[in-house]
């Protein structure tokens, strides 16, 4: 049975687009047409996909001026900001710069006798779940390598973006995409429950919640469906006592902070060395009262509301029960905090990891900064967490970083930086963050499986 799918804008409250969920049936067509479209796809030269795929980028780029205010209107992102366009094209550039080397058979010998090589088949129909926050960016993550590799993808998108999808689609059918190639879908939980448990798709890649990526994982048990999975986040930073003070506040707390704090490798944890952590805590304080909260259509606005009411609450909940533990907050209410999506931005000091706020996932505007005397301390403080995405590390000392990351239970170690996603490299995690990995060589991987040719030349 059909249902509704409202996306609620938290810049009023209002229903700012509605969409209809398909039925099965006409869920499993769908998928059917991309399961038709798929060999001829994947038979095609290599270059022309990734000149289609480049080409469907390109026309995504050419609706920014649309996508960006309808963002803000969707998710709440300032439109100061310009959009997801930069971080898109980067994506999707790279992918295609590695594809011919990353797809490119491995040869395992040859002589009069016997030809080996090893080729990378893509697995076939590939689903994709982006979550809202950073939408065209985490879906293009995996929608790009998929399409040059061979695949055909079908996207659903989260309601609270509920037109990112249709706009994809839209760019990709006019860049030349063959039909049935890339297809967006609106479906409820169930339907995509029954979908993933009937084998409609060969590969299955979702970005949201823990308990959504236990829910694809339950869905496809048993059908030997690949699942790649992102899921949730507690990420640290750690300021050495050889740190570049303000550049490790600056970088830090606008990684905690931007996007509303909704970023899936948002800073929502900092340990500072003592020698140093007064000093951390006042630039913080200094950095985080220059904001201004307010309307995301307007450009003067550098912090937009959190993307639905909800969200605000859990956040607001974690921050009354952390003072009620006895945290101190260094942040006066905002003006603009409404009590509902609009959310001022806070910082706490004396927190404890007995308090949900340094445990549980934020995803909202708060940090918790404690003080650690040395690197065993903040290693320790940095693994107490079910999650692991990425780690932020703020020293001089190149060696004593990779030191420290190689003992920090991570997707990521980032050295004097943080909150960015390197196309180079694999997007990963451990712990509850879930498994597999996108972008990079292994990426291409990941949305490919191997299969090993033995040719014996003679028979005498």
């Amino acid at each position: 049975m059909a249902q509704t799918l409202t996306c609620v804008s938290p810049i009023d409250g209002s229903a700012f687009a509605t969409r209809e969920t398909l039925a099965i049936e006409d869920a499993l067509a769908v998928a059917q047409r991309a399961r038709d479209a798929q060999a001829a796809w994947a038979a095609r030269p290599l270059q022309d996909r990734i000149d289609l795929v480049l080409a469907g980028v390109a026309a995504v780029g050419a609706m920014n001026d649309e996508i960006v205010p309808e963002l803000a209107q969707m998710m709440g992102r300032p439109v100061r900001y310009g959009g997801e366009f930069g971080g898109f094209n980067e994506r999707a550039t790279h992918m295609a710069a590695i594809a011919a080397e990353a797809l490119a058979d491995i040869e395992v010998g040859e002589d009069a006798t016997f030809k080996r090589y090893i080729k990378r088949i893509p697995h076939g129909v590939v689903f994709v779940v982006a979550p809202w926050n950073y939408p065209y960016m985490t879906a293009i993550n995996t929608v790009a390598p998929a399409l040059i590799a061979g695949n055909t993808v079908l996207l659903k998108h989260a309601t609270q973006t509920l037109l990112v999808g249709e706009r994809m689609e839209a760019a990709f059918r006019a860049a030349g995409l063959p039909d049935g190639v890339f297809q967006n879908i609106f479906l409820s939980h169930d339907v995509t429950n029954d979908l993933i448990a009937g084998n409609a798709f060969d590969f299955v890649n979702f970005t949201g919640s823990v308990g959504g990526g236990q829910a694809m994982e339950r869905a496809a048990a048993g059908t030997f469906t690949g699942v790649g999975t992102e899921l949730g986040g507690k990420d640290p930073g750690y300021v050495m006592d050889d740190a570049d003070l303000e550049a490790a506040a600056e970088t830090l707390i606008d990684g905690a902070m931007f996007n509303a704090g909704q970023c899936c490798c948002g800073i929502e944890r900092i340990y500072v060395h003592e020698s140093l952590f007064d000093a951390f805590v006042a630039k913080a304080v200094e950095i985080v009262k220059g904001y201004k909260l307010g309307n995301p259509l307007d450009p003067k606005t550098t912090l937009g509301p959190m993307a639905n009411v909800r969200f605000a609450s859990e956040v607001r909940a974690q921050i009354a029960e952390a003072l009620a533990d006895g945290a101190k907050a260094h942040i006066d209410p905002f003006t603009e905090d409404d009590g509902g999506a609009y959310l001022t931005p806070q910082i706490l000091t004396n927190v404890t990891h007995d308090m949900r706020v340094m445990r549980d996932e934020s995803f909202g505007p708060v940090v918790g900064i404690m003080p650690v005397k040395d690197d065993a301390e903040a290693i320790r403080l940095m693994n107490d967490s079910e999650f692991g995405l990425t780690a932020s590390l703020w020293t001089r000392d190149l060696e004593r970083a990779q030191s420290v990351g190689d003992q920090v239970e991570t997707g990521t170690v980032f050295m004097n930086r943080a909150d960015y996603l390197d196309p180079g490299l694999c997007w990963t995690g451990c712990k509850n963050t879930g498994r597999g990995g996108g972008l990079s060589v292994i990426g291409y991987q990941n949305l490919t499986r191997p299969k090993s040719y033995h040719l014996k030349k003679v028979t005498t």
